[in-house]
C-alpha cells in the first residue's frame, strides 16, 4: 500500500455535492481514504475570477500505480463535469492533482509528483500542513511545514464553515 495525498478544488456549482461525490469516488476508485483536511475558501491562484475556490486535501491508501491513480483522477473529473481548457489556470467544477505518491519521484509525460508547484501554493500547503506536517518532500527534503512557512503565496486561505467539512 502506498500513501497519497491529492488535493480536490473547484470553484464552480454545488462544491458541496461535488466535493462529497469526488470523496466517493475517489474511495470507490483509487483507495480508502485515512485521512482529510477540513475544505478552505481560497482566492484564485494564477488568474482573476469572482468565484471563490474550495480546496481540501485527502490522504488515501492505494495499490494503484501513479499513472493508474492519474487515470482514475481525471476519469472523475470528466465524471463530474471537468471541462479542460487550454489556459490551465481557469474556474472549474472540479479539479483533483496528485500532490505526493508515497516518497517517489516521477517525471513523465503526463505526471509530474510530487506536484511541481505546491511550495508555491498555500491552498495545497495549508490543507495539507493539517493533515502530515512532517511529511518530507522528497525533493526538496524539508517537511510540509517547513515549506508552509517559507512560501510567499498572501492569498487566502480559510476555513469553511464546519457544516460543509464532512
Amino acid at each position: 500500500m502506498i500513501k497519497l495525498y491529492i488535493l480536490l478544488g473547484g470553484n464552480l456549482g454545488d462544491k458541496l455535492k461535488v466535493f462529497s461525490e469526488a470523496r466517493a469516488r475517489l474511495s470507490q476508485h483509487v483507495g480508502a481514504i485515512t485521512n482529510q483536511s477540513v475544505v478552505y475558501e481560497t482566492e484564485p491562484w494564477g488568474f482573476e475570477s469572482e468565484d471563490i475556490f474550495w480546496n481540501q486535501v485527502i490522504e488515501l491508501s492505494t495499490t494503484l500505480s501513479p499513472e493508474e491513480v492519474l487515470v482514475q483522477t481525471q476519469q472523475i473529473e470528466h465524471e463530474l463535469g471537468r471541462i479542460r481548457k487550454a489556459n490551465q489556470y481557469d474556474s472549474r467544477i472540479i479539479d483533483i492533482d496528485i500532490l505526493f505518491y508515497g516518497d517517489q519521484i516521477i517525471q513523465t509525460e503526463n505526471l509530474v509528483v510530487p506536484h511541481p508547484r505546491i511550495q508555491e501554493r498555500k491552498f495545497a500547503l495549508v490543507p495539507l500542513c493539517e493533515i502530515a506536517p512532517e511529511l518530507i518532500h522528497p525533493v526538496f527534503q524539508k517537511s510540509i511545514r517547513q515549506i508552509l512557512n517559507e512560501c510567499t503565496d498572501s492569498l487566502k486561505v480559510e476555513k469553511v464553515t464546519k457544516t460543509y467539512n464532512s
